[in-house]
């Protein structure tokens, strides 16, 4: 396994990649312009690869210091239980600062996954979502 951090991802790899693991069913698969967007807007992107494949990656919002939003850490169903996403998720962290706190909202099929990890729940995240209305 080959781990890279700011490697060139292509929207049709990571579109490929979302659509091997449970992320694809909350991911924009159908849209590669968002997905470019996605990419672009990303400041911290950190992947797997097994040969030339994109077998994983962790993909964060950051200013390095503070705070790090992993918006998505997606690992093929293929090579899921081989420690791939812990790697990535160690690789991000590693690139913070030391004070930085690694912020996430879980998936529902992976939300057992992260206390593994060590992570916290926390009891108050507040979302408005794109249909929804600022009052």
């Amino acid at each position: 396994m080959r781990y890279e951090t700011g490697a060139a991802v292509g929207a049709d790899q990571l579109i490929d990649l979302y659509r091997a693991c449970s992320l694809g069913a909350r991911r924009p698969v159908d849209d590669r312009a968002t997905v470019e967007l996605m990419l672009a807007h990303a400041n911290l992107l950190v992947t797997a690869w097994d040969g030339g494949l994109l077998v994983g990656a962790a993909r964060t919002l950051t200013d390095f210091g503070y705070v790090a939003y992993l918006a998505d850490l997606a690992v093929r169903e293929s090579h899921q239980r081989r420690g791939i996403g812990r790697e990535l998720v160690r690789r991000t962290r590693d690139a913070l600062a030391p004070r930085a706190t690694l912020v996430l909202l879980a998936a529902p099929a992976a939300e057992e996954y992260y206390p593994l990890l060590g992570f916290q729940r926390h009891p108050s995240a507040w979302i408005l979502g794109p249909g929804d209305r600022l009052r």
